[in-house]
């Protein structure tokens, strides 16, 4: 009587200790890949709204200089400005910074630009080419 399995039997197989501590290796670099990402579009949506703000304080203010063509770009202001932005907003819009501080706009420049503090323009992707937290080109 035989009482070792023949070689045409299958035997049942198991995952080793090593293999599935490389698979929930793999299962959480891909994780944490998802996390940075998430993060990264975050920031872009924050940068994205940001120049859209921007961008219709541009539009009011040059709506403003082609009714009043005398005036000087650094004569500006928020108040001069907020009857010309679309959507009849009554107050002058701000945006959020990536650490969540409200920011005004600078309206004496154009094209306009986010005021980090100081008349310091505000502007982390670092182009003001990109239309991420600027007018673009």
């Amino acid at each position: 009587m035989k009482l070792t399995p023949s070689l045409g039997i299958c035997a049942r197989r198991a995952f080793t200790l090593l293999e599935m501590t490389v698979v929930i290796l793999v299962l959480l670099t891909l994780v944490k890949i998802g996390f940075i990402s998430s993060n990264k579009m975050d920031e872009w949506k924050l940068g994205r709204a940001a120049s859209e703000t921007v961008r219709s304080v541009y539009s009011g203010q040059r709506m403003y200089l082609a009714d009043n063509p005398m005036t000087n770009v650094t004569d500006l202001t928020n108040e001069l400005i907020i009857p010309y932005l679309p959507n009849k907003v009554t107050v002058m819009p701000t945006v959020k910074s990536l650490t969540g501080n409200t920011l005004s706009i600078i309206v004496n420049v154009s094209p306009p630009v986010i005021n980090a503090g100081s008349g310091l323009t505000y502007d982390p992707s670092g182009s003001n080419r990109d239309s991420l937290w600027d007018v673009g080109e």
